[in-house]
């Protein structure tokens, strides 16, 4: 899988305004200063596309990405709101939960979840909120452990084996990503490449 090309094409910030759209979406979703920004324009090779804040809570919107316009790989990937963020009103933290859970359930043609958790920590309760959402929905997921290079080499193991027992997974299904250290993008990749042949052999019936 290689991603040629990649731009931003409009923000919702209610359910209405989301893209209607046959070509196959994939989401990132995470709690704020998770790093989504950050593994984005890590994932498509440009540094500016997403919008990084050192401050948490900036990623309001679903901010909907073209990658590989007209391409065979083409999709789109939105961004989601970013959760957990505590200096917000809590009116402003359901409309933030609202617009998430109802894109998660009515957009049909959303093919995977990229599940960010930061590397260093357990997840939180919000995390575990999400992940629930996900897996008693049927919403097809991969956890991916961010900030990997916060912590050294030898931990990385130990902190994936800690992050699947407490979410319950097993360790094949999180990838350790550093957009710092440059690791990580290729099993993504491949991950993205196996969701849009199933979803390219499923359209064929």
């Amino acid at each position: 899988m290689v991603i040629k090309k990649a731009s931003y094409v409009k923000g919702a910030a209610k359910c209405e305004q989301c893209i209607v759209s046959d070509i196959p979406q994939l989401a990132v979703a995470g709690k704020s200063n998770v790093g989504k920004s950050s593994f984005i324009n890590y994932l498509v090779n440009d540094g500016k596309l997403a919008r990084t804040s050192k401050l948490p809570g900036r990623t309001r919107l679903i901010n909907y990405f073209l990658i590989n316009d007209g391409e065979p790989t083409e999709f789109l990937l939105a961004d989601l709101p970013g959760y957990g963020f505590a200096k917000v009103s809590d009116a402003e933290k359901l409309k933030w939960a609202d617009l998430l859970e109802k894109y998660l359930a009515r957009e049909k043609q959303l093919k995977h979840v990229f599940f960010l958790v930061d590397i260093r920590h357990d997840p939180t309760k919000d995390d575990v909120t999400m992940y629930n959402y996900l897996f008693k929905n049927n919403v097809p997921y991969t956890i991916v452990a961010t900030k990997a290079d916060k912590v050294s080499k030898s931990q990385v193991k130990n902190r994936l084996r800690s992050i699947a027992n407490f979410l319950k997974v097993g360790e094949g299904n999180i990838i350790a990503v550093s957009s710092t250290n440059k690791t990580g993008k290729e099993a993504v990749l491949d991950r993205i490449e196996k969701v849009l042949q199933s979803t390219n052999e499923l359209s064929d019936y």
